[in-house]
Parts: C-alpha cells; sequence; structure tokens
C-alpha cells in the first residue's frame, strides 16, 4: 500500500486504536480483579469450565492469579475449556482443548459432553469458575436429543447466513442444545458457581454470550419458532419435532438450581471504545462514541456512517472535525448472489466497503473497521482499512468495489490493496470495532473531493 507520510500517520493512528480497545480487553487485566479467595471457595473441589475465543486466555490468567497469591489453592484446581483453534495457551492445571469456530466440529462436540460429564456429581462445599467468552456457541455443539452433529452444522450454516442477530441466532441455539440455555449451569447444582463473562454482543446480556451455557434463559421455544419462521430457515425434521415438545425449553431464572449461580461482566465492548477514545484524544482529536450496541445489515450501517461522516467533513455537525468517531456492536451479513461468485467476506470488511463506497473519495477521511478477536468471518484477517485514494487505487487495479460487495468479496478486495488488518490470535473477543478518523472539515461547508 503507497501511502504518503499524511496517510502513514492516520492509518498508524487508527491502528493505535484499534489495539488499544484489544489490550484493554486482555484477559490478564480483567479476570483477576474478580477471583474469588481460598475462604470465599471453601474446602470442596474448585472446578474450573470455560468457552470462547479468550477462554484459554482467561484459564490461564486465572492460573497465573492464584500461583502469584495462592500456588497452595492452585493445586487444588482442575478443569477444561475449550477454545478456538489457535487460541489455546499452556495452562498447568486446567485442561484446554481447541475445537473449530464458527461452524462447530468433533472436537467441541467432545469437550462439551466431557464438561457436562465434569461438573455432575458435585455438592454444596464444592464450587465452580465458568470463564465465558464470545464463540462459544459453536464450541460447545452439544445436540439436543434426537439431533446430530451434522444437524447442528447444518443449523448454524443457515443461522450465519440468514442476516439473523446474534441475539436471534443465540435463541434458537439455546433451545437446540443440550447444554447451553443454563444446562450446564443447572448440572452444577448444588454447587456454587461463579460466571465471570467477556461480553462480545450487543447489551452484554448474559444469556446471549456464547448461547447462556451457564446463566438462566428468559426466552421460550415459541420464540425460537418464531425467528425461524421469521428467517425462512429450513431444520432438519428432528431439530422441527424437537422444538414442537416441551423438553426443548430452556432453564427459566426461577429454577431452583440456578439459585447459586453469580453473574459477573469483567469486560465489554464499552470499555474498550473508552479505552481507544482515550487514546484519540490524547493524540489532539476529538473523540465521539456513536454507540457500543449497533446492530443490523453491515452495508446498511456502512451507509448510515458515511452519511454522518459527511456532514461531519461539510458541515461540522454533529461534531467538529478534526475528530475520530468510533462504535461498535455485531452487524450482519444477509447472503445475496452467492451463486455469482466465490466471495470472502465478514461482516466488519461488508460494512467498510458500503461505507466506503456510499461516502466517496472524501479528502482526510480514514477507517479501520475490525473484530476485536482477530477473525473477520471465517479467515485469519482481522479487518481492513480505508484511505481517501482508496476507489482510485481499485480501479487502477481493475477493482469493480460495487460486484465485490453484491459478491460479499470484501475480504478479496482489500487483500488486493494490500489494506487488510492482520493481527493473529488476540485471545479476547469483544466484537466489532469501528473507528472514523475525518482530519478537517471542508472550507465553506462543501465536501472535501
Amino acid at each position: 500500500m503507497v501511502q504518503t507520510n499524511a496517510s502513514a500517520e492516520a492509518l498508524a493512528l487508527l491502528r493505535s486504536l484499534f489495539d488499544a480497545a484489544i489490550a484493554a480487553a486482555q484477559p490478564e487485566l480483567c479476570v483477576p480483579p474478580h477471583l474469588p479467595t481460598r475462604a470465599e471457595m471453601g474446602s470442596g473441589r474448585l472446578i474450573v469450565i470455560g468457552a470462547g475465543k479468550a477462554s484459554a486466555a482467561m484459564a490461564r490468567a486465572l492460573e497465573d492469579h492464584y500461583q502469584k497469591n495462592d500456588p497452595e489453592l492452585l493445586q487444588r484446581i482442575e478443569g477444561l475449556v475449550v477454545t478456538r483453534y489457535g487460541y489455546g495457551v499452556a495452562c498447568s492445571q486446567i485442561e484446554i482443548v481447541e475445537a473449530a469456530h464458527p461452524v462447530p466440529d468433533a472436537a467441541g462436540l467432545a469437550a462439551a459432553t466431557r464438561m457436562l460429564k465434569l461438573v455432575r456429581g458435585l455438592n454444596q462445599a464444592d464450587y465452580v469458575i465458568s470463564l465465558i467468552s464470545g464463540g462459544g456457541s459453536a464450541l460447545l455443539p452439544l445436540p439436543a436429543p434426537g439431533l446430530t452433529l451434522t444437524d447442528k452444522q447444518q443449523i448454524n450454516r443457515s443461522l450465519l447466513e440468514s442476516g439473523a442477530t446474534i441475539g436471534e441466532m443465540n435463541c434458537v441455539r439455546r433451545h437446540l442444545s443440550a447444554i447451553k440455555g443454563g444446562r450446564l449451569g443447572a448440572a452444577c447444582y448444588p454447587a456454587r458457581v461463579l460466571n465471570l463473562l467477556m461480553s462480545d454482543v450487543p447489551g452484554d446480556q448474559p444469556i446471549d454470550i456464547a448461547s447462556g451455557p451457564t446463566v438462566a434463559d428468559p426466552s421460550t421455544r415459541e420464540d425460537a419458532l418464531a425467528i425461524i419462521a421469521r428467517y425462512h430457515l429450513t431444520l432438519p425434521d428432528a431439530a422441527r419435532q424437537w422444538l414442537d415438545g416441551d423438553a426443548s425449553e430452556s432453564v427459566k431464572p426461577d429454577d431452583p438450581r440456578m439459585a447459586r449461580v453469580q453473574t459477573r461482566i469483567i469486560a465489554a465492548p464499552q470499555q474498550s471504545l473508552e479505552a481507544a477514545a482515550a487514546l484519540a484524544r490524547a493524540a489532539g482529536y476529538g473523540a465521539h462514541i456513536l454507540g457500543d450496541a449497533i446492530e443490523g445489515e453491515a452495508r446498511d450501517v456502512g451507509k448510515v456512517l458515511a452519511s454522518i461522516t459527511t456532514q461531519i467533513a461539510s458541515r461540522g455537525q454533529p461534531f467538529e472535525a478534526p475528530c475520530v468517531v468510533l462504535s461498535g456492536g455485531e452487524t450482519t451479513v444477509a447472503l445475496r448472489n452467492v451463486s455469482e461468485g466465490n466471495g470472502r467476506g465478514g461482516r466488519n470488511v461488508e460494512f467498510l466497503l458500503a461505507f466506503g463506497i456510499a461516502l466517496g473519495p472524501k479528502v482526510g477521511v480514514y477507517a479501520l473497521a475490525g473484530d476485536t478477536d482477530g477473525v473477520d468471518g471465517a479467515e485469519e484477517i482481522a479487518g481492513a482499512y480505508w484511505q481517501p485514494d482508496t476507489l482510485t487505487r481499485a480501479q487502477t487495479a481493475g477493482l469493480r468495489p460495487t460486484i465485490s460487495l453484491d459478491q460479499h468479496d470484501a475480504h478479496g478486495f482489500f487483500q488486493a490493496l494490500d489494506q487488510s488488518i492482520i493481527t493473529g490470535p488476540t485471545r479476547t473477543n469483544v466484537n466489532d470495532f469501528r473507528a472514523i478518523l475525518i482530519q478537517r472539515r471542508a472550507p465553506n461547508g462543501h465536501s472535501d473531493e
């Protein structure tokens, strides 16, 4: 990517904001302040369970804390945590298993089966620490009775392609699972359970983080059926039959088995956005957080933020340039025209491409969109940059932005321009991160093109 000094500085600032957001959600910072003491845990068995892209790093942070503060207690800990392939870290007491995400596999199924077995038969003196982060839904794929892993894989793909929100997808997943929707938490009864959750969902609702394996679920199977109808999803016969019966109901808030469960959100998108905003202000820019829970079709959100950016750049409203506009949440991508090409993309790069097309070649406007877990879509690409000459460079390279967008090939588009962002495993997950840098307001209230 050819850059002037000014563009290099702008892109470096955006990358530093992204890095600050990721750093603010590292388990080594977020886990220790919430860990119980020896007195709080008592003299029974100490079990650690967990699932998600950050769960292995969370387990390591837990072990490091007790190694430093109570090594004798550390020797009493046993447990099992499942994370995404490539996201594992070495632990001494807690077994780390890697499995597939976003479409589950046999390794995840085996880990979920073993985890449920591990917590059954506990008593009142025992203590369970549950380390849950985003990605846990796919990593704990234990199908409800009568369903197979193949059924779960088919349903997961359909949900991912439907355009459903994460809350809607997780509602369906909970009611087709033998471990989610509070079932893992209920299996721990009568032991005490401490949930330490890293939120990757808009609104930070515990039940939507990894489909809530250890928290009570107020939603119903009727809610799940309504979502299936809304998105015209085709289910395997066994899944439909299961949802038609009362046995598919998840564990409800008034269930006595959940009375000894305590839940804490230890990291969330807002704190990462605030960390990025503080860094932007230190660099001399106004910093404005539009929201930490923005949802909607990725290309539609891109158009809206392009309109806001244009208003800032041309009229100084609602913010004066120079400034940085930040947002988080989780957009969705409903696959269209999939037969017209083999597109490679994710919701962040799809947002960014739609944003750039709607924005046009504005001088002094740069943007970054990425997933804080380092994986946007199904590839090891976190996201991408947008810069003022992106459309011009695309034309020179023979790329057609609107065609790339229609074919959901934003990764291909940005890779061809050397504007992709690759972080490697971040071992955290607080969802999408978007930063738009507007360096100056155009003179006379007109767009600076």
